[in-house]
């Protein structure tokens, strides 16, 4: 699921688009309709983003010259860039995760 397959047979893509699941999957005819991640991953991309961020964020105010515009600017970029690129992976592993403990 966070590979963005199938989590039932690893043979198709679980997503139609950026965050849209696929109504049934085109290898093995799962439905996956019925499973819906809802907030779940957003706090899953921020809680993550967060705890690598904030040592990132630290290192940067002690040991470097920077001006303050243009470290908010890197950390910035670095935060969203995580935080969007976190957010299918982590949807998927709670679709993966509801099919696994059988949450349909």
């Amino acid at each position: 699921g966070a590979r963005g397959h199938c989590p039932r047979c690893d043979g198709a893509r679980l997503f139609a688009a950026w965050l849209r699941p696929v109504a049934q999957c085109p290898a093995c005819a799962q439905d996956w309709r019925g499973h819906s991640a809802d907030d779940f991953p957003p706090y899953v991309a921020i809680l993550i983003t967060g705890h690598v961020m904030a040592p990132v964020i630290i290192a940067l105010g002690l040991h470097t010259t920077l001006s303050w515009p243009v470290m908010m600017g890197v950390c910035l970029t670095m935060t969203v860039t995580m935080v969007l690129g976190l957010l299918q992976p982590a949807k998927g592993a709670v679709i993966a995760l509801q099919w696994w403990l059988g949450l349909h």
